[in-house]
């Protein structure tokens, strides 16, 4: 059974179902009570669970993803929300340094079930504090988790094992997805695996590896491609750490060409640690040299139309992947 819902009203579900399932689950954030969170995701969840379960914090992130870490060590599974991604990084030092050693400097006895949920990503006018991509920051960091869903399936599924995980996830959910990406959601306990990529489109001619917001627009420029002949493969990720490299090296084997898409900064970007491992273990099945197509190393804008020159899109990935065929 399944049911069509919107990418925002999937993470509510998720969370809802959860909060039911499990009596530890709590949410904390900025306007997440009454008012519903800043944009409408904890909507209805103070009047079923209460302002115990549901708790509004000061404009602190530090204090919500500390409050956050000391709950998990005492056996409850919080799921923090930063109001907008940009703002994780005053809680950076909370994730980094506590939440994603905790583990191993316990010798592996404590547990930090935590997910910070991190709206994320441009395209909605947001301007420099509202419009970030910082994935690529906890890429970087053992001991964390990383997901990105692409659909309203996925944003569920993807919630749901991340609460249930032992291991502090950081949860990227893309603003421009809220209202906008819609489609089947699985009613009941779906869930969809951390570390396990979806092939979105098969393809044999190249390789599109993108997640996020990403996905749609490499799926409208692979579409197009096969009016001309090129078929192309797309992958969306959904997990970004750890990614799921057996999906990947077994497309570049059978296309040997691949593009790296995604909306985050290029250099020191998910696309260049993609890149270094294809090379160094599948050197000899590629026919030409790893691409990206990724957002400039530059800050977003208020303008819409200096933001829509910056940002991939459809013609911007299929004029990358004729270049590509063409090497």
């Amino acid at each position: 059974m399944s049911k069509d819902l919107t990418y925002l009203e999937a993470i509510r579900e998720g969370l809802l179902e959860e909060m039911r399932r499990d009596p530890s689950v709590f949410v904390l954030g900025e306007d997440v009570g009454p008012y519903g969170g800043a944009f409408g995701v904890t909507q209805g969840l103070c009047d079923e669970f209460g302002e115990m379960r549901v708790i509004d914090m000061p404009i602190s992130e530090s204090a919500i993803i500390g409050v956050s870490i000391g709950a998990a060590l005492r056996g409850y599974r919080p799921v923090a929300e930063m109001q907008f991604a940009d703002f994780i990084t005053c809680g950076f030092d909370q994730i980094v340094n506590q939440a994603a050693t905790l583990r191993y400097r316990y010798g592996g006895r404590a547990r930090v079930p935590i997910v910070v949920r991190a709206p994320s990503g441009g395209n909605v006018g947001g301007g420099l504090y509202h419009s970030q991509n910082p994935e690529a920051w906890f890429i970087h960091r053992p001991g964390l988790k990383v997901v990105a869903p692409a659909t309203a399936w996925d944003a569920k599924g993807l919630l749901k094992a991340a609460i249930r995980d032992d291991n502090p996830v950081i949860y990227f959910e893309h603003k421009y997805l809220y209202r906008r990406a819609k489609g089947p959601v699985p009613q009941g306990d779906e869930i969809v695996p951390i570390g396990v990529a979806a092939v979105r489109r098969e393809g044999r001619d190249a390789t599109v590896l993108t997640y996020g917001a990403m996905v749609t627009p490499s799926l409208e420029a692979a579409d197009r491609l096969s009016k001309e002949g090129l078929e192309v493969e797309v992958i969306d990720l959904r997990t970004l750490l750890p990614f799921d490299k057996e999906a990947i090296f077994t497309s570049v084997e059978k296309t040997s060409r691949v593009l790296v898409v995604h909306e985050d900064v290029k250099t020191l970007g998910l696309g260049a640690e993609l890149s270094a491992v294809i090379t160094e273990e599948r050197f000899d099945h590629l026919d030409a040299p790893v691409m990206r197509l990724t957002y400039p190393d530059t800050h977003p804008p208020f303008s819409h139309v200096l933001e829509g020159a910056n940002l991939p899109n459809a013609d911007k990935i299929a004029d990358a992947l004729r270049k590509l065929a063409a090497y």
